[in-house]
């Protein structure tokens, strides 16, 4: 059973995780870009992206997870990629592109980190952040349910911990229009179509999941998906196809600061 982060859990649903890290990048305005990391880079398929868009830039992607780090570099061998704490990181030098996929709900005290992050982009640089926006959704607040179960409320009680709450769109443009004049936010929900319930249930053992699974033993770990699933079946109706569509809300924070 899983119970950390593993890339060929997260790749699974490769072009649904791609899909809004493309359409953030589209939002990006960068004109020739010589310096761009990928914060969270994952197994590499975000950089991908951004080497595409810049193939004459020096694309380096961070992530804290070794696994992570390994699978992006075999997917992209001429890149460089770094194992790092993105609270602690510092880049050696300041970067044209910061561009942050799916990651920074991971991290706390965003009107700390934000500032700081604009403080490592050279003068019209570009701050590109999405992150999950459903920790009200019915996915999210079955984990927690769940986790108050008497069964393994004592495993479970710092799990929910791990995942930070973020801000509301006025909050980050409040907090970004101090250091940068263009600050765009925006919240977009998708409809992932998958393979029924066992579907949403993969999608977010390689993401939501992870915290609680990893306190659990296998045979617990068994009997909590089995409770999952089952609280899942109460919020997301099977399609005659089988398919169930997976609404999943994401905010959007672009800053750019101003040009020397």
């Amino acid at each position: 059973m899983l119970s950390n982060w593993s890339p060929s859990q997260y790749l699974k649903f490769e072009d649904h995780r791609t899909r809004p890290a493309i359409d953030l990048l589209a939002r990006v305005i960068a004109d020739d870009p010589q310096s761009v990391t990928d914060i969270g880079c994952g197994p590499g398929n975000s950089t991908e992206i951004l080497v595409d868009r810049f193939p004459s830039a020096n694309v380096t992607g961070l992530d804290s997870s070794p696994t992570m780090v390994e699978a992006a570099q075999k997917r992209l061998p001429e890149q460089g990629f770094e194992i790092g704490d993105v609270v602690r990181w510092k880049p050696k030098s300041q970067q044209d592109v910061l561009f942050a996929n799916a990651v920074l709900q991971w991290v706390p005290d965003h009107r700390s980190l934000f500032p700081r992050l604009l403080s490592h982009l050279k003068p019209g640089g570009t701050l590109a952040v999405q992150m999950p926006d459903n920790l009200n959704e019915p996915t999210h607040a079955g984990m927690r349910l769940l986790a108050r179960d008497a069964r393994w409320t004592d495993k479970l009680k710092d799990a929910e911990g791990e995942r930070t709450s973020i801000l509301s769109s006025s909050e980050y443009w409040t907090v970004l229009k101090q250091h940068a004049p263009n600050v765009d936010v925006w919240r977009t929900t998708y409809h992932h179509p998958l393979r029924g319930l066992n579907g949403i249930v993969e999608w977010f053992k390689g993401t939501g999941l992870i915290p609680y699974l990893r306190r659990l033993s296998e045979p617990e770990q068994a009997d909590f998906l089995e409770d999952y699933r089952e609280l899942l079946s109460k919020h997301y109706p099977m399609m005659g196809d089988g398919t169930v569509l997976l609404p999943f809300p994401r905010l959007f924070v672009v800053a750019r600061l101003q040009a020397g």
